[in-house]
């Protein structure tokens, strides 16, 4: 991440918190019940319009602004111009062909791997 308004010694710091607030944002989803809206948001990702997204961006950019004293208006510039890309990467990822990092075993380790949700993930993905 080369950005100047991110200092040399916080940028792995910055990266890590890039990562929580889509994680964050992702099992907020999946404990109010919304499975569906995401394993949708996953096969039709319409990137820069979905609501995912933007509060995805939106609690990145607090984050550097509370934690990096980064101004309001330059954090959301720079949580717009990463998170989007970051999450079609992790997208990407999931539609690959590495079987062991399919969308279910994602939501199953995001849902703190309490239950094997790949049945019920395939279901809604086969009804989406």
């Amino acid at each position: 991440m080369e950005n100047p308004e991110i200092r040399e010694k916080d940028r792995e710091a910055v990266i890590n918190d890039a990562s929580s607030s889509i994680i964050e944002v992702f099992k907020g989803q999946m404990e109010s019940g919304k499975l569906k809206d995401l394993v949708k948001f996953f096969q039709y990702p319409e990137i820069y319009k979905s609501p995912l997204t933007t509060s995805v961006v939106n609690k990145f950019a607090n984050k550097l602004n509370r934690f990096y004293n980064i101004d309001p208006a330059s954090a959301l510039s720079i949580s717009k111009s990463l998170i989007p890309l970051v999450m079609l990467d992790l997208i990407e990822q999931t539609k690959g062909k590495n079987k062991e990092f399919t969308l279910s075993t994602f939501l199953s380790k995001i849902n703190g791997n309490r239950a094997d949700l790949s049945v019920l993930v395939n279901r809604l993905m086969l009804t989406s």
